[in-house]
């Protein structure tokens, strides 16, 4: 009779062929009820931290739009984009690698349970009255019947083992510092979507006022043409001007609603537009010394931690290639039965015991392949060391354009914000000038246009200040 174990909560259970059937029933009944009710339970665990982290801040019940700040879009797109998770995925899969290695390190227990059917030999002759004659045809065999249940502890040990665990650690390592990067990378994303939305809602609101002045001018120019103050050529200049001011105002809500669309693919798990960014352009953050931010970039630098980790990484692989060519040992202790009958006692004799086994591999010959391993770990440390030395010296580059590029962004915004005002007041004193015919059409266009460029100078100077400061943290971190 043949006998098979099945794993049911921890315990063996052995049960002979004609039970196999209700057995195998019984235990996908239970995988039936057991795992779909996992499954359920952990899918709806992971949509509420979907839900939790997306769906903060919900629009009113009144249909108000929903007001987002920055920190509020940073946090939802860390919960919807892909290429973070990805990183967080990869991170997760690092760690779980980890674990497989370390237990490579540690003894693994099985239990075994067989059986062994051989042809008999029948009835030999001269082996009547003998007890040493065979019983089965195959002499590795014990008998017709064996039946085999032993625990097997086992624990292997060589250097490819520990070097592996070392490698696993340093991949780890360089997982972390790449889903920091990734994280980084994803708030200058956030960041310029945020902020050009701003900058877009600004320029629209600014070819709202340069239209408003144009169909202003427009008018003006008209009664003065009544009057016979001005030509007919102010007129059709001040049409011109209209019309292109009105041609700027389509173009800024397009970009204006392109901008809308682009931050709400990050933020938003289903398609919402209903909803407002916080202006805070006004309050920009304060950039520290040079020596301070570099500093923090030796310290808190993901990508040169992601090189280094990736060369210790790679003289791990070395060194477990080399474990290829040296011995390895491996100890199974069984204990158990191996008996021509499942039973604990035959014929008052007990049959459980106990064997040990020892194996030292010792490599001989395998065709250049173990060697070839070797070279190969090499070649890729080589590699690691190649770029880790060129990550170093970009840090150094990107460091400095990075801190040059804020410095200049943050130094020119006073410049710009006078820029706009005297523009402003240009055109006030221009227009009163006009209407006191001291000044021709072509000033006020050009006081007009002069304003406008002001204006998005300005904007555009905010928000490529705060750009550089997302740029310069992601290699200091935040300060």
């Amino acid at each position: 009779m043949k006998f098979r174990g099945i794993n049911f909560r921890g315990k063996k259970i052995l049960m002979s062929r004609n039970g196999d059937r209700a057995a195998a029933a019984l235990f996908i009944s239970v995988l039936a009820v057991a795992v779909p009710a996992l499954f359920a339970q952990a899918s709806s665990g992971e949509l509420r931290v979907v839900q939790q982290s997306a769906s903060g801040n919900a629009p009113a019940a009144d249909g108000s739009p929903l007001t987002i700040t920055l920190q509020d879009a940073l946090h939802r797109a860390r919960a919807l984009d892909p290429q973070y998770h990805s990183a967080l995925t990869d991170l997760g899969v690092a760690r779980e690698e980890r674990v497989q290695a370390r237990a490579g390190l540690l003894p693994s227990v099985t239990y075994n349970n067989s059986f062994i059917y051989t042809e008999g030999t029948g009835q030999p002759r001269g082996c009547a009255l003998t007890a040493s004659c065979p019983t089965s045809r195959f002499i590795a065999n014990n008998g017709v019947h064996e039946y085999i249940s032993q625990g097997d502890a086992h624990q292997a040990v060589s250097l490819t083992n520990f070097a592996d665990y070392r490698r696993s650690s340093a991949a780890l390592a360089q997982a972390r510092a790449k889903a920091e990067i990734a994280t980084r990378g994803l708030v200058v994303t956030v960041t310029q979507a945020y902020y050009g939305l701003v900058v877009a809602q600004r320029k629209y609101a600014t070819a709202q006022r340069a239209d408003t002045e144009a169909q202003r001018f427009l008018k003006i120019s008209q009664e003065l043409q009544k009057g016979g103050e001005v030509a007919r050529a102010d007129v059709v200049k001040a049409s011109i001007q209209a019309q292109q001011r009105q041609r700027d105002l389509q173009e800024a809500q397009l970009e204006m609603q392109h901008s809308r669309l682009d931050l709400a693919v990050l933020l938003f798990p289903d398609w919402n537009e209903n909803f407002s960014v916080v202006d805070d352009l006004q309050t920009p953050e304060p950039l520290p010394a040079f020596p301070e931010v570099e500093v923090a970039a030796k310290k808190n630098n993901p990508e040169l931690r992601s090189a280094l980790a990736a060369l210790a990484a790679a003289n791990h692989q070395v060194t477990a290639a080399w474990g290829g060519l040296l011995p390895s040992l491996s100890v199974d202790y069984f204990y158990g039965i191996d008996s021509n009958q499942f039973a604990i006692r035959t014929d008052g004799v007990r049959n459980l015991g106990y064997s040990t086994v020892a194996t030292l591999q010792i490599p001989i010959f395998s065709w250049g392949a173990d060697r070839s391993k070797l070279k190969q770990a090499e070649l890729r440390r080589d590699q690691a060391k190649l770029e880790l030395s060129h990550e170093q010296r970009q840090l150094l580059a990107h460091l400095r354009q990075f801190y040059e590029e804020a410095s200049t962004a943050r130094s020119e915004m006073e410049s710009l914000a006078s820029s706009a005002e005297m523009a402003a007041d240009s055109l006030r004193l221009t227009n009163l000038r006009y209407q006191a015919g001291e000044s021709t059409v072509l000033e006020i266009v050009d006081a007009q246009n002069t304003l406008t460029q002001a204006r998005n100078a300005y904007d555009d100077g905010q928000i490529r200040y705060r750009v550089a400061v997302a740029n310069l943290q992601t290699l200091t971190g935040s300060f």
